[in-house]
């Protein structure tokens, strides 16, 4: 299957590129996506450069996440400001613990911040001090994280934690608009939610998508995160705005799963076989859908399944798996 960069380089399968929403284009900024539902797209879409949206009622508005920095996330706020000068934003909603999606909560702290409990739970072991250590490693593995991660400026960071928590669903009013909140995790990480708009059936989805880019379970199961997409495929929106990646419609979903199924398959066979995952995790051949970005995350998507399959197996840190990401993509040293 051929595949092709989009403006800013980031390949894309021709499964992607046929659900690239129509009328957006994937570049930095505003993008008006349902009525009065907006998204900020920060490309190229790959490690810590994710979107946030903005959903506007009468007079206020939520903010569907900040960005991985404070001079992103104030970037962003000015770039918001011609609607939010009327109708400012009263909330913000965080979908999960990744930093690149909280880390800019600071300069709306005095405003009321909505995380799931699970995802306020995981916040407060995940912040920026572990990235900044990473960095900081020595040899092909710190190489690795300087390269992803070297944009990104932590030294402002003062993370605002969540004011306000909720449990699988709840169900909020902006300025008129009604705006639902659901805990679809554990998955990418344990408590990911999403933020549906169903005036004008926008999908807010978090890392739950990623859109030209691999998905990565570091939660999981696998099953569960099949699950989500099935949920969000069962709302039939008609907008949805990814956590990375340009903005997409029902079918970017169906992509994303279609990963993830393919991957469960693959590792389910090799493990009955008897191989081990790191073994599995060589043998697998992705096919079309080592054409996305970061593709040595199958690292971590092989082992959550021997992890479903054998609970017995061998859990491996987070530094152990970062590595073998990075060695899959050519961090050799």
């Amino acid at each position: 299957m051929p595949a092709g960069p989009d403006t800013n380089g980031h390949v894309l399968t021709d499964q992607h590129l046929a659900h690239l929403h129509p009328g957006t284009i994937y570049k930095k900024g505003l993008h008006e996506v349902g009525d009065g539902c907006f998204a900020w797209l920060e490309p190229d879409g790959s490690w810590g450069w994710s979107n946030a949206g903005l959903i506007t009622g009468d007079g206020v508005s939520i903010l569907v996440d900040t960005l991985f920095d404070v001079p992103l996330t104030r970037n962003m706020l000015d770039g918001m400001a011609s609607i939010t000068s009327t109708k400012p934003i009263s909330t913000v909603f965080n979908t999960h613990s990744n930093g690149d999606h909280w880390f800019g909560n600071q300069l709306l702290a005095d405003r009321e911040i909505i995380a799931s409990a699970k995802a306020a739970a995981e916040m407060p072991e995940a912040g920026p001090e572990r990235l900044v250590a990473l960095r900081e490693l020595p040899g092909p593995t710190g190489d690795f994280a300087r390269e992803i991660f070297g944009p990104f400026d932590w030294t402002d960071c003062t993370p605002a934690l969540p004011t306000r928590t909720f449990d699988k669903q709840l169900d909020l009013q902006i300025g008129g608009v009604d705006v639902v909140l659901y805990e679809l995790g554990p998955a990418h990480t344990n408590g990911d939610t999403v933020a549906w708009v169903p005036s004008t059936k926008t999908l807010y989805a978090g890392d739950l998508l990623f859109i030209g880019g691999t998905p990565i379970i570091w939660a999981g199961p696998l099953s569960n995160w099949v699950a989500a997409c099935d949920f969000m495929l069962s709302l039939e929106p008609e907008f949805v705005v990814p956590g990375h990646g340009p903005v997409t419609d029902a079918g970017g979903i169906q992509v994303v799963r279609d990963y993830l199924t393919y991957v469960d398959t693959e590792s389910r066979k090799r493990f009955e076989a008897g191989m081990s995952a790191e073994e599995a995790i060589q043998d697998i051949d992705l096919g079309d859908f080592g054409l996305l970005a970061e593709h040595g995350r199958i690292a971590q998507n092989v082992l959550s399944v021997f992890y479903e399959l054998d609970p017995e197996t061998r859990r491996r840190d987070v530094l152990e798996v970062f590595a073998e990401i990075g060695r899959l993509e050519g961090f050799t040293g």
